[in-house]
């Protein structure tokens, strides 16, 4: 336990931060899921808007220093070679 004024300061510093950056991290998590869960279900139009909204929160979480940028261009970019090889594989039905 910290002896000091200053040490218990940054103590609760510490705790109000680790809490923060595992609520993010938690989301970010999430979302990811979400997204892996839309690309199981194989249609390319509802896979769109989950995929913007999940590399909007790594974005997010990468520019405030809860994740590292790379991580984030990584996650991102599988997701969006998963998806090419959808549309790929879905054939457009021209009317």
């Amino acid at each position: 336990m910290p002896h000091t004024k200053s040490a218990w300061k940054r103590l609760k510093q510490a705790e109000k931060r680790q809490k923060l950056n595992r609520r993010v991290l938690k989301l970010v998590k999430i979302q990811t899921k979400e997204l892996a869960a839309t690309i199981k279900t194989g249609d390319p139009a509802k896979i769109i808007p989950v995929m913007s909204a999940t590399a909007k929160k790594l974005d997010q979480a990468a520019a405030k220093g809860y994740i590292h940028p790379n991580k984030a261009a990584r996650l991102k970019s599988r997701a969006a070679k998963k998806l090419h090889i959808l549309q790929k594989a879905t054939p457009t039905v021209k009317a």
